[in-house]
């Protein structure tokens, strides 16, 4: 096995490291073994202060009803308490299990949205909610602009031009086209 460079070489060789670990392992297993033990001594003990044993020797009739009374009566005060916590651990469970999920929500990410492409007839069915299609003529309301013929130029015959254009004459035109 090559350490990495630079990496100071183990002082512990890989079967000491192993025993090691076993020994670790053993004694957390022990130690499970003994706290499993005093659960169980506990509720032993526990139960025992709670409820005393019975001694049903030597009971007359009225006091054994007496009795029965008696248990029922705290049957009825643990299955309150145990309904009781029932219910809080239920709703405890509730909030965590909403907490997660407003977690998760502000923790993800929001997916990309696909443009999707509406008519203006599927626009409005889906904003008035209508089931029937209507349609709608947006062009019918709008104003109608003339529009303004553009000036063509007579085409003429180029030579003519160029005779025109020669000379002082010529420049004389220019110059005053040039001016207006």
């Amino acid at each position: 096995m090559a350490d990495a460079p630079g990496k100071p070489k183990s002082k512990i060789s890989s079967g000491r490291r192993l025993g090691l670990k076993m020994k670790l392992l053993y004694t957390a297993f022990d130690m499970l073994v003994v706290e499993k033990e005093d659960k169980i001594q506990e509720r032993l003990d526990t139960l025992a202060e709670r409820v005393p044993p019975i001694k049903l020797s030597g009971l007359s009739v009225q006091e054994l009803q007496d009795l029965c009374k008696d248990l029922h009566h705290k049957i009825d005060v643990v299955d309150e308490e145990r309904y009781d916590v029932e219910v809080k651990v239920f709703k405890t469970d509730k909030e965590i299990v909403e907490m997660k999920m407003k977690v998760a929500e502000l923790t993800r990410k929001k997916p990309v949205l696909k443009r999707v492409k509406l008519s203006a007839e599927q626009l409005l069915q889906v904003l008035l909610g209508s089931s029937k299609s209507t349609s709608v003529d947006f062009k019918a309301n709008l104003k109608t602009v003339k529009k303004e013929e553009e000036k063509k130029e007579e085409v003429t015959d180029w030579r003519k031009n160029v005779e025109a254009m020669s000379g002082m004459e010529g420049r004389k035109k220019l110059f005053d086209a040039g001016g207006q």
